[in-house]
């Protein structure tokens, strides 16, 4: 049980660490993925509709933008739990950064290939204006990701460590 709520933890920690470098990126006015189509494209789903042409010409969604960051965090848990999968739970005593790392490189695979063709962008954003300006941000952003797993799992070991 201490085990899972570690990797949750981990994982809000990493999540967060995202949105920080998004606020930051914001700051300079380089935006970062809007949620709200996150949860358009759930909302959608219960409709049956899975793929668009367009996300942003699809009607909006009721609590598309709550239900986008909550699928955001947890999607930021679910692969922690694969990093766990991959590396075992000793990787969350002993963490290294390597396998953060690797794990956050590893999360472009679902952006790439299943969300952004899912809401009409192309594969790896193809279709987008500037495709390989938007692969770039995506890159660096699981980076980020990646370095907030490690960051997170050290502060778990060491709350851990304390109490």
């Amino acid at each position: 049980m201490v085990t899972v709520l570690k990797i949750i933890a981990i994982g809000i920690g990493a999540t967060l660490t995202m949105d920080i470098w998004a606020y930051i990126l914001s700051i300079f006015n380089i935006k970062s993925l809007d949620y709200r189509l996150v949860g358009r494209w759930i909302g959608s789903m219960t409709k049956g509709k899975f793929k668009h042409d367009k996300i942003i010409h699809t009607t909006p969604f009721p609590n598309e933008s709550l239900i986008g960051w909550i699928a955001h965090y947890f999607i930021g848990i679910a692969f922690v739990f694969l990093l766990v999968l991959i590396y075992g739970t000793e990787w969350i005593e002993n963490p290294t950064l390597q396998p953060a790392l690797f794990i956050g490189l590893l999360t472009t695979i679902a952006p790439f290939f299943l969300m952004q063709p899912s809401f009409g962008f192309g594969i790896a954003g193809s279709k987008l204006p500037e495709p390989n300006i938007a692969r770039l941000k995506s890159i660096i952003t699981h980076f980020i990701y990646g370095l907030g797993i490690y960051i997170a799992s050290l502060g778990s070991s060491k709350l851990t460590e304390f109490l």
